[in-house]
């Protein structure tokens, strides 16, 4: 009996490697990456074992490639093991001056931790535990302490000439709310009419409304025609009724950092009771000043899961200048960032001669791993005391995250943790695949080409085809 099943997993072994060995896609794979008019030579694949470490196939594997948002993997990987998955952000309040009463005659001063997730909600509970401590009024300035990052100049255009898109947001040590402005449109007929509501609701930032029109929806973010800065919004252009009620992401880059989270707190302070007579600008913390409140943030492992599940830039970008924070406890840029990644790689055994991170996101023309690279890392990973933290925050194929329209009807859904990247000249997955024989696999597959955006078929065809024959 030993004999036996010794034999057929030697046959089966001998199936795959004879396809790595020869770089032979599967028939499904290599059909679909035909009509999509992609060549091989364009395509890195890696699948490994993880049971017994064998590579089952592998084509172009130690070549160089765009992972596009695959590059979470290596950040978020790395910030479970060095920081740990109860890892959280502090933001904290000081004031510096006299208490008379409810009133302050002084600054109250935010000192950011570079949270990646101090939304809304987070930041009015923050404010709340402000006001508990009796203060109302604030004679002062409030200053924003950011010295955990660089001052870091970022061009919210270089990537792609869009700063519109909330993608594009830089990184920041009091980021607020993704510093991302939601507009809602709701069209009234009846009235001939288009109410346009923002949110957060900021102090004194006017909004125009766009004008009603008929017609199809089609396009009707290119209808609106929007101008927008630090003054106000102004939809110059039309919004057909047939669209109903929309909503509008938008990065208002023209507007720095402190000018958002100036007029995003005057509007919640004054909804709490609370003015600000001074002025808002960037600072450091004075020796003099006093805690008064502290904001913990949700853990690392809740972060992740929103980095590698949602694919957020924005918060990878934080994630990775955090590392650097952490680790040289010195104002963090992205090169220290890429540093302490580097320099966890080679503690772990991995050479990655070719790894080259910029800002850990993947949304970059100038990030680069190969994929036998990556998928030594997930191999690693799954090894690793904070794996179940680290796989939990893939999208699970057919359910959820990036994945949840993809393979819908196949086998292999729910099977798959499966991390996807796209740019325009990119597609990859990355992940790990329960098979149908029990046995599990790390898959990855990058194509870098014109025409990669028609490659997802052929990725879906190699995670079915590992779930069938692994």
């Amino acid at each position: 009996m030993r004999i036996r099943h010794r034999l057929q997993a030697a046959c089966f072994l001998f199936a795959f490697s004879t396809a790595a060995l020869a770089q032979e896609l599967p028939p499904t794979v290599a059909d679909a990456l035909q009509r999509a008019q992609i060549p091989s030579s364009a395509v890195g694949v890696h699948v490994q074992e993880l049971g017994t470490g064998l590579a089952v196939l592998s084509l172009n594997d130690t070549l160089s490639f765009s992972p596009a948002s695959t590059m979470k993997l290596v950040t978020t990987n790395a910030a479970l093991e060095i920081l740990g998955p109860s890892f959280s952000w502090k933001t904290q309040a000081y004031i510096d001056g006299t208490l008379n009463g409810d009133v302050l005659q002084g600054d109250l001063i935010i000192k950011g931790g570079g949270d990646p997730k101090l939304v809304l909600e987070n930041f009015w509970l923050f404010l709340r535990k402000i006001r508990s401590r009796g203060i109302r009024e604030i004679r002062g300035n409030l200053l924003l302490d950011r010295t955990i990052f660089e001052d870091l100049a970022h061009d919210a255009a270089r990537f792609d000439g869009d700063p519109l898109k909330p993608y594009n947001v830089g990184p920041d040590a009091l980021l607020l709310n993704y510093k991302s402005l939601s507009f809602r449109f709701a069209p009234d007929p009846a009235k001939g009419n288009v109410q346009a509501t923002v949110d957060p609701p900021l102090a004194a930032y006017p909004v125009q409304a766009p004008q009603l029109s008929n017609g199809e929806c089609g396009d009707w973010r290119a209808k609106l025609n929007l101008a927008i800065d630090s003054n106000g919004a102004r939809f110059n252009g039309v919004y057909p009724a047939s669209c109903g009620e929309r909503i509008l992401n938008v990065h208002p880059y023209l507007m720095t950092h402190t000018k958002y989270f100036d007029l995003a707190f005057r509007r919640m302070w004054a909804d709490l009771g609370g003015t600000l007579k001074g002025e808002t600008r960037g600072g450091v913390l004075p020796p003099s000043a006093r805690l008064v409140a502290e904001w913990d943030s949700v853990s690392l492992a809740e972060v992740i899961r929103d980095i590698n599940k949602y694919s957020n830039n924005v918060m990878a970008r934080q994630l990775l200048l955090t590392l650097a924070a952490q680790a040289t406890k010195m104002p963090a840029n992205t090169e220290s960032g890429a540093t302490v990644i580097s320099a966890w790689l080679v503690a772990k055994g991995i050479a990655a001669p070719e790894l080259s991170v910029e800002n850990g996101s993947g949304l970059s023309r100038a990030e680069r791993i190969a994929p036998v690279t990556l998928a030594k890392i997930l191999a690693a990973s799954f090894r690793s005391p904070t794996m179940p933290e680290f796989m939990a925050s893939l999208p699970l194929v057919g359910y959820d995250g990036t994945m949840r329209k993809r393979l819908v009807e196949q086998s292999v859904a729910g099977k798959a943790h499966i991390k996807t990247g796209l740019l325009n000249d990119v597609r990859a997955i990355a992940g790990y695949v329960l098979s149908a024989s029990g046995k599990r696999y790390v898959v990855v597959c990058i194509i870098n080409h014109p025409n990669a955006q028609r490659g997802s078929e052929a990725q879906d065809a190699l995670l079915q085809w590992v779930y069938e024959r692994g």
